[in-house]
């Protein structure tokens, strides 16, 4: 079996700089470069001061403080670190496709190919290619395709190997994972490259949770467990409307329904809608491979669970608006939380821009507290959408730093991320400070309801029908 001593990895975001975090970690003898072409993300990762890193995780600073420049190295020099690697991982972004066939749908899968001809070009010695990024059935087909036709004579093999990390316990997640999956080519050569990836996590993890599988298997079960997991999101999500029209209490029926042994209580947790940069993508690119399939009612069945999450979010901006006398209009709406949930600073998908979003189109104010998102990425997050000009964007978007003074005077709060210093702040401080009638509305189902009312409060909270 090969032995690995160099390793690269093409791309320094939420999925590449933590796992090669913690591979370096485990795994002293093996040199670990991340590579990515984003000058100011590789700075960051190189500071001396560690709270300045790209990404917040929980621990990961600790992880990277150990195994940095010692055998953990991050650089913008992608052609040397390909060169000189055993086993490439490439971890670039696939978002969905913004264009063309597919378009809103399929992964877009530029990056990916612009990596593959990269690694053609450069590479001198056979490799080992790792596909880390979620990526759409048979992409591993298309990276062999593309190395295989540069005819300098180097042999690769192409594994897959997806990540299952849930952002603000990544590093958990890393150090005990549920399973490790890797699929390969059937062939004596397929079976060297996987034992070799295999001894590199067995540095920490049990081989009885090392799963080899084909490559279609293990690109595939990356998918479904996304949208698995996205369903339950969705499922309770429609149940919690019902709750809020009969008088029944979401929470109580999750409880119910989660102490069955066969339904288990994870992912049962009512909310404005999930975000982050899997579920939604996964879904949607399992959709697109069922449509190409011609299996058009499976493809009808996964989107249902995209549309039920965009409704939750809609329906929440909308009860908001209705609360408030049926307009918002130079109202002051105080947004806690604007990440996609707590610990992580990611906002891909976030329910709180598309909330924003919907306020911002009746004209409101939008102010934020966030512990850990800059107003530039939420500038950037409602950009992005293309409804507005930036500069409308700007005129409707005050960002602070002080929770206090994002909330004075509202007329209204949402929360929208589950930080866990919500729940201790002064509500009767608040309460105070804010135009009357103060209204809450729970977003994530965080704050103590009965409370908040005997201060004076009046609460929307969802999946609970009024008091």
């Amino acid at each position: 079996m090969k032995k690995i001593e160099r390793i690269c990895c093409i791309g320094a975001g939420y999925v590449g700089g933590p796992t090669m975090a913690v591979i370096a970690q485990k795994n002293p003898q093996i040199h670990v470069t991340v590579v990515d072409i984003n000058e100011a993300r590789i700075a960051a990762w190189n500071n001396a001061d560690l709270s300045k890193l790209p990404i917040y995780e929980p621990g990961l600073d600790e992880v990277v403080a150990e195994a940095r420049g010692r055998n953990l190295f991050f650089d913008t020099n992608v052609d040397k670190a390909i060169d000189e690697a055993d086993m490439i991982f490439i971890s670039v972004n696939t978002p969905t496709k913004t264009y063309g066939k597919g378009k809103g749908m399929a992964a877009d899968l530029k990056y990916i190919e612009l990596c593959a001809r990269q690694i053609a070009r450069v590479a001198k010695t056979d490799k080992i290619v790792v596909e880390k990024s979620t990526l759409p059935v048979r992409t591993a087909q298309a990276i062999k395709r593309i190395l295989d036709q540069t005819g300098n004579g180097v042999s690769y093999q192409i594994l897959s190997n997806p990540e299952f990390l849930a952002e603000g316990t990544a590093i958990q997640d890393l150090m005990n994972p549920d399973r490790v999956l890797i699929g390969g080519e059937e062939s004596d050569a397929g079976r060297e490259a996987i034992e070799a990836l295999a001894s590199v996590y067995g540095a920490w993890v049990p081989q009885e949770r090392i799963l080899r599988t084909n490559v279609w298997s293990s690109e595939l079960s990356k998918l479904t467990a996304n949208a698995f997991l996205a369903q339950r999101v969705s499922s309770i999500n429609a149940i919690s409307e019902l709750c809020e029209a009969s008088g029944a209490d979401v929470n109580e029926v999750a409880r119910a329904i989660g102490t069955d042994s066969r339904i288990g209580s994870k992912f049962l947790k009512a909310s404005v809608g999930f975000g982050g940069s899997c579920f939604q993508k996964d879904i949607l690119n399992l959709v697109y491979i069922a449509k190409t399939y011609g299996l058009d009612e499976v493809a009808d069945y996964w989107e249902q669970v995209i549309i039920m999450n965009d409704f939750q979010k809609r329906r929440f901006a909308e009860r908001i608006i209705t609360t408030l006398f049926n307009t918002v209009n130079d109202k002051k709406i105080a947004f806690l939380g604007w990440a996609f949930k707590k610990d992580t600073n990611d906002t891909r998908e976030s329910a709180a821009i598309y909330v924003a979003n919907d306020l911002m189109e009746e004209e409101a104010q939008i102010h934020v507290f966030d512990p850990k998102v800059t107003e530039q990425q939420m500038l950037t997050d409602l950009d992005y959408l293309n409804t507005r000009s930036s500069g409308a964007n700007r005129k409707h978007l005050t960002v602070h730093q002080d929770p206090y003074t994002t909330l004075e005077n509202a007329h209204g709060i949402a929360v929208l991320t589950e930080w866990d210093e919500f729940k201790t702040y002064d509500w009767q401080r608040i309460y105070d400070k804010m135009q009357k009638p103060a209204f809450v509305f729970d977003g994530r189902n965080i704050l103590d309801r009965k409370q908040l009312e005997e201060i004076g409060f009046e609460v929307y909270s969802i999946g609970k029908g009024s008091l």
